[in-house]
């Protein structure tokens, strides 16, 4: 079993990757290191560029215009990876809507 498979135990779909545009730099890491290809690097949205604040597009037009989006998103088993491998701390992982209940009614 590799490090992977022992550090990924949650199913998929019970956490997901978020990514703070303002943050990312479009470098990558987080599509190199997940297992379970939930990253893509592309254009940012024009909808997603228009929320940012003036510094964080500047920022953005000097890095290309390039962020991390995440179209399988509920592929992602919570390893954490993508996490610990950005440079600019722009990933975080957070419950899903989707996530079974913690409580059980009875």
């Amino acid at each position: 079993m590799s490090a992977v498979e022992i550090e990924c135990q949650k199913p998929p779909g019970v956490i997901e990757p978020v990514v703070r545009f303002d943050r990312c730099e479009g470098k990558a890491d987080c599509v190199r290191v997940c297992p379970e290809n939930v990253f893509e690097i592309r254009r940012i949205d024009k909808a997603d560029y228009e929320k940012l604040g003036l510094m964080s597009r500047f920022k953005l037009r000097v890095h290309g215009m390039q962020v991390a989006y995440t179209p399988n998103v509920d592929s992602c088993r919570s390893c954490g990876l993508c996490v610990t491998a950005c440079p600019e701390g722009a990933i975080t992982l957070r419950r899903t809507d989707k996530s079974p209940a913690v409580d059980n009614p009875r």
